[in-house]
């Protein structure tokens, strides 16, 4: 697709403040090894750019077709696959998950204490699939990802190994208690990995099978996976972490990275490798309302019930969430079913009333503004994604360079 911004409705001068934004303050000084940058809007592509090196070590360029971990950006996409579920009939969001997952109608809610001290009570409710994919279900990330000290995190241990199939996983996520009764809070968690759990169970395939036959092939993702094909090892980017001394330090080099373990665990919260153009054609659908190319993948209307706000009492995040990180900022935030929203554009000091988005843990980015029929993708491999605000600073240019 050519580049074309002025039909899409942009300053062409005032979006290539991207360019010089981006190059200028992160790449030339090596706050990241490179960066790509895509923005469409009503049908045309108005910015697409490559920028410093996927692979350091390598002096290896960004290209277009260079493949990135895209970690949590892998949430929609799984919450997309059990909503086309929904969407069979196969289950309803009010249903308890103990009905596809007998073990967890024994779960039950810390109340205080610790470790064989540890004292819990039955839940009000059950955790339900809405619960699971609006991040209320009471489940955490324990410590695997983020630093805890709270006695529900260190119960989970060592939960989940890469070799662990969908199965045992949630097994061992039954013996576990909840944070907190589901549907009154909201803390960023493994739901997500459970939502791919239940694709798999409902379904009757496997969650990596499921997401090629009904969402990449007939999207053409075909760059999109759970596990790097050798052919593909020359185009997949590093990986890096900064030092305290704000050096990058490589923590995942393509050539034997963990993506290459045909074993490693399909996970629904943030397992998928991508390219910035097949994420497009996610987004492009997500634009289009659930239709691309003349393949319908999800129904408008079911779409439109995912992007309304689940949390309690109609909330933004920062009332209602508990826990130590997210992929988002709180004030004037929502959280449908897999996404972000944003529900105020001043709580939020952001533009994009009614948006929609999400991130990955290597700084990954998307928003999705359905009012515009535009969306924006970021991709670089940068870990920890908080290092530096790229969705704040390029909302700032991309809707500042809006003509029309």
């Amino acid at each position: 697709m050519d580049i074309d911004p002025l039909s899409a409705g942009f300053d062409p001068s005032r979006l290539d403040r991207i360019s010089t934004h981006l190059q200028a303050n992160y790449v030339s000084p090596r706050k990241i090894a490179g960066c790509q940058v895509l923005v469409w809007r009503k049908g045309h592509m108005a910015y697409s750019r490559s920028f410093g090196l996927s692979d350091i070590e390598k002096n290896n360029p960004v290209r277009d077709d260079t493949i990135f971990r895209i970690y949590s950006m892998t949430k929609p996409i799984t919450s997309l696959a059990l909503m086309m579920l929904f969407e069979e009939g196969r289950f309803q969001l009010s249903d308890p998950v103990h009905r596809f997952i007998p073990s967890w109608k024994n779960q039950r809610v810390w109340v205080k204490g610790e470790g064989e001290n540890m004292e819990t009570r039955e839940p009000l409710k059950p955790v339900s699939v809405g619960n699971l994919l609006s991040h209320t279900s009471g489940l955490t990330y324990g410590q695997n990802l983020f630093p805890s000290d709270h006695p529900v995190d260190k119960s989970y241990g060592a939960l989940r190994e890469l070799s662990q199939n969908q199965a045992d996983f949630v097994e061992s996520l039954a013996k576990v208690p909840l944070l907190f009764d589901p549907g009154t809070r909201w803390c960023y968690s493994l739901s997500t990995d459970v939502c791919g759990a239940l694709v798999e169970i409902i379904s009757g395939k496997s969650f990596s099978e499921f997401l090629k036959e009904r969402i990449f092939d007939p999207l053409e993702m075909t760059d999109t996976s759970f596990i790097i094909d050798e052919s593909k090892v020359a185009r997949f980017a590093a990986n890096y972490g900064r030092l305290e001394n704000k050096t990058l330090q490589l923590i995942d080099a393509p050539e034997d990275s963990i993506y290459a373990d045909k074993e490693r665990f399909r996970s629904g919260g943030g397992g998928l490798v991508s390219t910035t153009a097949d994420y497009a054609k996610f987004c492009e659908m997500l634009v289009r309302g659930g239709k691309y190319a003349g393949c319908r993948i999800i129904g408008n209307r079911t779409l439109r019930m995912m992007l309304k706000n689940r949390l309690p009492g109609g909330a933004d995040l920062a009332s209602v969430a508990v826990g130590s990180f997210s992929e988002t900022a709180y004030e004037g935030i929502g959280f449908g079913l897999g996404f972000a929203l944003t529900l105020d554009e001043v709580a939020a000091n952001t533009h994009g009333k009614n948006d929609f988005y999400w991130g990955g843990m290597a700084s990954t980015i998307f928003w999705i503004d359905p009012g515009e029929e535009m969306f924006c993708i970021f991709m670089t491999q940068l870990v920890p994604s908080g290092t530096f605000n790229f969705r704040g600073q390029l909302k700032s240019i991309v809707y500042g360079a809006l003509e029309n």
